[in-house]
């Protein structure tokens, strides 16, 4: 993308003061570490946390939906999440996930959100372990919303992938292109 469209893209969203829609689902991105027993839990958003780190400084809505583990998701979760997309008036909407489903996710908002431009992000390792990829994919899907075209996307690792052709490589532990 040219970089002048970019600014312009970027000046525009400003002028029009909009706002990006963020939806908190939990994932591995917001677990937290149980010393005691070794066990993975969810306390509290770590998303705060994030965007005071990477010293964000953009026009942010910030809403917790749920705070689960993706592999406990069912069909009613999915339509959780439908729902807020089609509720807010804002047009970027990031969605924090767990890896685990977030493919199924994606391809379940496809047809259901139209219009809006919808990126989930979220880590392979927790937050709060300090090496964690959650910091970089929340800064690069955050990026990402505002100039990508209306449609459902993984931002993964700094990289796009569309909805429905995309996988979760377990053996490599990144996602790939179909």
């Amino acid at each position: 993308m040219d970089c002048h469209l970019l600014v312009i893209i970027l000046e525009q969203n400003k002028a029009m003061g909009k706002a990006i829609q963020v939806f908190i689902t939990g994932g591995t991105f917001d677990k937290e570490y149980n010393e005691l027993n070794g066990s993975l839990y969810f306390k509290e958003t770590h998303l705060h946390e994030m965007l005071e780190l990477g010293r964000s400084r953009l026009d942010l809505s910030i809403e917790t939906l749920m705070m689960k583990d993706s592999l406990d998701f069912v069909e009613e979760d999915r339509a959780t999440i439908a729902a807020a997309i089609n509720n807010t008036q804002c047009s970027k909407i990031l969605i924090t996930h767990g890896t685990d489903t977030m493919t199924l996710t994606a391809e379940y908002l496809i047809n259901r959100c139209k219009e809006k431009t919808i990126v989930l992000t979220g880590a392979m390792v927790p937050y709060k372990f300090g090496s964690s990829d959650g910091l970089f994919n929340l800064g690069s899907a955050l990026a990402f919303v505002q100039v990508l075209s209306p449609g459902v996307y993984i931002i993964m690792n700094g990289k796009v992938f569309e909805a429905g052709k995309v996988q979760k490589n377990t053996d490599k532990g990144e996602f790939e292109s179909l």
